[in-house]
C-alpha cells in the first residue's frame, strides 16, 4: 500500500514495480492528509505499519514484525524507536534524539493532530516493543536537500503559532519537562519555545552544546545549523502573517469608517 501526494519523482514507478496499490491525494497539511488516508484507504489487514518514504526498516525490526501476532494483542498501537542518520551515514546520536513513535497500529483506532509534525493519538492502550527496535531514517534535513519542503513546513508552523495565540492556548512547563508521552512533551516544549526571542540562535546553541551535536562531527554541526535556519524561516513567516493580518484589519477599519462617513452625509 502506498499513499502518495502526487509526487513528481520515481515514487509511483517504484511502488507499482513492487506491486503496491497506490492511493493519491493532494497534500494540504499533515494531520488532514493522514486522517484522510485512515478514513478512506481500504486496508487489507487490521494492523498497519506507517513508514515515510525516507525511512528504512532495520533487520531486527523486520524480524520482530514478522513474528507479530495480530490476534493476540491487547494494545491498539505500538511505539517504535527511531534513529536518524545524516547523508554520509553518520548516526546523529547527539544532534537528534531517538524518540518512540506510534507506527504500528489499528487504523480504526488512530488519528492525528497538528498541521505539521503531527501528534499521533490512539484510541486505546499503547505499548512498546520490549527489546530495542529502531527505524533508520536517511535524513534529507542533514543533507540540505529539504529547503523547499521546509519553507512549506515553516508556513504551517507559523500559522499554528498565531492560531494558538488567537485561541489563547496555554502551555505547561511541567508537562514540557515531565510528561511521559513524547508527543505531549514535545507539544508543550514547542509552545513555550515559540514565545522566546532569538529562537534560531538559541536552537543552534542548544543543539551544538546542549545536545553536544559537535560530537557527531560535521554532520552534527550541519544538522544543527539547518535546524536553526528552519527556525528562522518560522520567525520570518510568522512576521509575514502578522503583517498581512494587520494590513487586512487596517483596510477593514478604513472601509468601515468610510461607510459611516458616507452614511452621515446622506
Amino acid at each position: 500500500m502506498s499513499f502518495d501526494s502526487f509526487s513528481n519523482d520515481n515514487t509511483l514507478a517504484i511502488a507499482k514495480n513492487a506491486s503496491a496499490k497506490v492511493t493519491q491525494r493532494q497534500f494540504d497539511n499533515w494531520a488532514a492528509h493522514q486522517n484522510w488516508g485512515l478514513a478512506n484507504i481500504p486496508f487489507r489487514y487490521n494492523w498497519v505499519f506507517y513508514l515515510d518514504a525516507d525511512e528504512r526498516i532495520s533487520p531486527d525490526l523486520k524480524e520482530n514484525l514478522l513474528q507479530f501476532d495480530t490476534n493476540m494483542q491487547e494494545a491498539v498501537a505500538y511505539e517504535i524507536q527511531r534513529r536518524d542518520f545524516a547523508w554520509n551515514g553518520t548516526w546523529l546520536k547527539n544532534a537528534q534524539i531517538s524518540p518512540f513513535y506510534l507506527r504500528l497500529f489499528r487504523p480504526d483506532k488512530m488519528k492525528y493532530e497538528r498541521l505539521v509534525n503531527p501528534i499521533s493519538i490512539a484510541d486505546g492502550p499503547v505499548k512498546r516493543f520490549k527489546r530495542f527496535i529502531l527505524i533508520i531514517i536517511l535524513s534529507a534535513k542533514a543533507s540540505g536537500h529539504g529547503g523547499r519542503e521546509h519553507l512549506s513546513y515553516a508556513d504551517m508552523e507559523a500559522y499554528m503559532r498565531l492560531n494558538d495565540q488567537d485561541n489563547k492556548k496555554s502551555f505547561s512547563l511541567k508537562k514540557a519537562i515531565l510528561a511521559k508521552d513524547f508527543t505531549e512533551r514535545r507539544f508543550h516544549q514547542k509552545g513555550l519555545f515559540y514565545k522566546m526571542p532569538g529562537r534560531p540562535f538559541i536552537k543552534w546553541l542548544y543543539m551544538v552544546f546542549g545536545r553536544r551535536a559537535f560530537m557527531d562531527g560535521t554532520a552534527g554541526i550541519t544538522y544543527a545549523t539547518l535546524q536553526a535556519i528552519y527556525e528562522y524561516f518560522i520567525v520570518l513567516k510568522t512576521k509575514e502573517l502578522i503583517t498581512k493580518n494587520d494590513a487586512k484589519e487596517n483596510w477593514r477599519s478604513k472601509t468601515n469608517a468610510g461607510k459611516k462617513i458616507s452614511a452621515n452625509h446622506l
